[in-house]
């Protein structure tokens, strides 16, 4: 058996591999990105690529620079990142909300769940560009329909992880809490849900990108400001440059969330053993 001296020594030595893998892997995406962004700028400089159709990292760059400090056609660019933002968070929050409740619901009653399967499973196999056109038609070219697209988008992911993390949850746990005479709503909140929150919170991380994806996909169907009708507008008039930079302003906004709710997936299951 280890003593107390010898285990701190391993912990500390598994940190330091822990330190020296993420090193490594930091440097090869920095290496990974200046080989892509590089043989994309080479190429496009010497011709190999076409930068009327594929741009070039620089002049990505400059209309980056452009849309900073001058702004958009349709106004300042934090306007429109605040707006795609607004409607991706109202959609994301509404949708896994309403997915964590139905699957909840429908995972610990199986009458239920027999009785709307057929048409959960219909609604969710209607294209969502068909949706994002009814929601347009139907709600008009504000914020509605984009938080409808996006709540559409988020919630039958969530619905799918909270359902199927409910019914795997521990029976013998839930045998055990029902002998020492817990009621349903105690079993429910006290055994399921806990053991369900990995399979929710696995999903939010998936589902966050797809209201993203809904709330541009709405803007580009149809909208008065937001990236997706920047991507639009710089498709209309061939501007690469300006398609590849909304590009880049999405996967930031995208990576800030990511972060935010992997330190809050942190935070709420700091039950789990650290890897080393």
């Amino acid at each position: 058996m280890l003593s107390a001296a010898a285990l701190s020594r391993e912990e500390e030595a598994a940190r330091g591999r822990m330190r020296a893998r993420h090193a490594l892997v930091v440097g090869l995406r920095i290496l990974f990105l200046v080989v892509i962004l590089g043989g994309w700028e080479i190429g496009a400089r010497r011709g190999w690529i076409d930068p009327f159709f594929y741009s070039q990292p620089s002049a990505i760059y400059e209309q980056l620079v452009t849309w900073f400090r001058e702004g958009t056609a349709q106004g300042s660019l934090w306007l429109q990142v605040w707006i795609t933002l607004e409607e991706t968070l109202l959609g994301f929050v509404i949708g896994a909300v309403g997915g964590v409740i139905c699957g909840i619901v429908l995972g610990r009653n199986r009458l239920l769940a027999d009785v709307f399967s057929l048409y959960i499973k219909i609604a969710n196999s209607i294209p969502r560009v068909v949706l994002g056109s009814i929601f347009v038609i139907a709600l008009g070219l504000g914020m509605a329909s984009k938080v409808a697209l996006a709540v559409v988008m988020v919630f039958f992911v969530v619905f799918g992880n909270a359902f199927q993390g409910v019914r795997e949850a521990d029976r013998y746990m839930i045998a055990n809490a029902k002998i020492l005479g817990a009621s349903p709503r105690q079993i429910t909140t006290s055994v399921v849900i806990p053991s369900a929150m990995s399979w929710i919170l696995a999903s939010l991380h998936v589902s966050f990108g797809f209201a993203l994806v809904g709330a541009v996909v709405g803007e580009f169907l149809g909208a008065k400001q937001g990236i997706g009708l920047l991507i639009s507008s710089a498709q209309g008039s061939f501007n690469a440059s300006g398609v590849f930079a909304a590009m880049i302003v999405l996967a930031v906004v995208a990576l800030a969330v990511d972060y935010i709710l992997t330190t809050c997936e942190t935070r709420l299951l700091k039950w789990r053993p650290q890897q080393f």
